[in-house]
This record gives C-alpha cells, structure tokens and sequence, in this order.
C-alpha cells in the first residue's frame, strides 16, 4: 500500500499488509461480508466493488474498495486496487435517509391527526359551515405550532420554547399580541417538543376559542393571563378576568371538551381542573414534564 492507503487505515508503514492487518480494523458488523467479498474476488472473474467501515479509534470511516477478481492484473501474488475515502458522500447518503424517514414519519403523524380531528368536528357541529370553520381553525392551531418547531441551543428542547408557542398561538386572538396587550404570558424559559407542541396547541386552541365565545375574550375590556410554574411537574394556570359573568357549563361536556381532557391525561401525562368563578375562568394545565420534552 502507498503512503495514503497508511494513513487511510491507521497503520503505520510496512514492507507488506494482508488481510488479516486490514481486518482488525473493520467495523465489527460489516467484516463478514468484506471477508465474503474478499474470497469471490479470488474466483469471480472482472472487476468489484465493496463499501464499508472501518475504526480508527472512536472514528468511523467509510472506504470504497475498488479492484480485479479472479487475479486479474495480479502480479507476483500481489493484489491491485484502490481504497477510496467515501466517508463525506457517506454521512451526506445516511442524513438523507435519516430526512426522508422522518419527513415520513411527520407526513403520517399529521394525517392521522388530521382524520381525528375531522371525526371529532363532525360530531361536534351541526352544519358543514360550522364543521368546515372549526376544522380549519383547529389546523390553522397545529401549523401555527409547526411554525415553531426548530433546534434550541444548549440542549434545551427539541421543538419550541413555551413561551413562543403559547405567544404565537394566542396572538390572533389578540390585535395587539401576545406580551404587550390584553394577553398576557409569563412563563418559564423551557424547551417543548415537537410531539408536545402539536398537543399543546390543540388543547390551547380549544381554550382560546371557548374564551372567544364565552369569556373574557369575547369582551373588549377582558384579559387573559397565561403563567407557569416548573418544579417536578408543570403547572400552567389560564386566569381569565374582565369578561362576562362565568357559570359552569350544564348538562353533557362538548366534544372539545373532551378533546381536551383526553390529550391532556393521554399525551400530556397531565390533568386539566376548571373552575368556574363568576370573576372569570380559571384552568389549570398538570403537565409532566419529561412528556413535554417529548
């Protein structure tokens, strides 16, 4: 091998290599197969070709091995190739893979999302307009929570920060937005994941609307403050105040109550508690927190 090849494999120089000095440093799970591609090169006549991997340290390397089977071109029982380098076109290839598997997994998340929430609206509403308002509504809440999804820094979630989901969700309930008119939000910095977020922006919407309808949203001169606590678990308490006067709703819960109330325990890990006083609304969101991570 020339000096490259050396250096390609971490060994130092020598007057000569086999296999075998090659082999020590291929990764454990593709050796049988360089092993079986190495024995068809001494009986399948042509030319062959073979990627794999190998250790250098707690590196990981890709090579193309590149050669003639059947001691084509072989001369005095020397073997003529050439080991290529292919890590880069490698991990470029596997961070495709990794994309599209993902970009899969979300497409399909969504759609089944999506097909819920469809036979949800459709129990809950009496008229296509109202089913076709409401389902567009709730989307709209879900690609507003999609909107945030992004890496943070310093190992902090992997979707969102809270506080920007919760602000960009209530603002179009809000002329002047979230943080600077009736709509207030003061919680914790922390991450949300990306699973979470989609969630959470379910169950904020369906409060946001109810108070659009029925609470403080629904008066010019209502406010809505939106706090957290973050000890072991999460606590998010929705304070409505300065709307009409609040009484408990009578008779069976909406379907978007139950909506709520069942992603809450399901897929939050959480509780919801409602009390009704007549200044305004109160709802208090328990939320594990390893589940809003997630």
């Amino acid at each position: 091998m020339d000096e490259r090849a050396y250096e390609l494999w971490g060994l130092p120089p020598a007057p000569s290599v086999s296999f075998e000095d090659l082999s020590s440093h291929i990764y454990p799970a593709d050796l049988d197969r360089v092993r079986a591609a190495f024995a068809a090169t001494r009986a399948v006549v042509g030319p062959y070709e073979i990627d794999f991997r190998i250790l250098i340290g707690d590196e990981i390397r890709w090579i193309s091995a590149r050669g003639q089977g059947d001691d084509a071109d072989i001369k005095n029982r020397v073997m003529f190739g050439v080991f290529l380098d292919v890590t880069g076109r490698k991990q470029a290839e596997e961070g495709h893979e990794l994309l599209a598997g993902e970009m899969s997994h979300r497409v399909k998340n969504l759609l089944a999302i999506a097909s819920g929430l469809t036979h949800i609206t459709s129990r809950s509403t009496k008229t296509t307009q109202d089913m076709a308002r409401e389902l567009t509504q709730r989307l709209t809440a879900l690609g507003r929570a999609h909107d945030c999804v992004r890496p943070i820094p310093n190992k902090q979630g992997k979707a969102a920060l809270l506080g920007d989901l919760i602000s960009v969700l209530l603002a179009p309930y809000d002329d002047l937005g979230a943080f600077s008119g009736r709509i207030r939000v003061s919680v914790p910095r922390m991450g949300v994941g990306e699973g979470a977020a989609n969630t959470l922006a379910l169950v904020l919407h369906e409060l946001a609307t109810n108070s659009l309808k029925y609470g403080a949203l629904s008066s010019a001169s209502g406010m809505l403050d939106v706090s957290c606590t973050s000890e072991d678990d999460m606590v998010l308490v929705w304070t409505e105040r300065g709307g009409p006067p609040v009484a408990g709703p009578i008779g069976e819960p909406g379907y978007g109550t139950k909506l709520v109330t069942r992603v809450m325990e399901d897929q939050l890990g959480g509780s919801i508690e409602r009390d009704w006083s007549p200044e305004g609304a109160i709802i208090t969101l328990r939320l594990d927190k390893k589940r809003l991570s997630s």
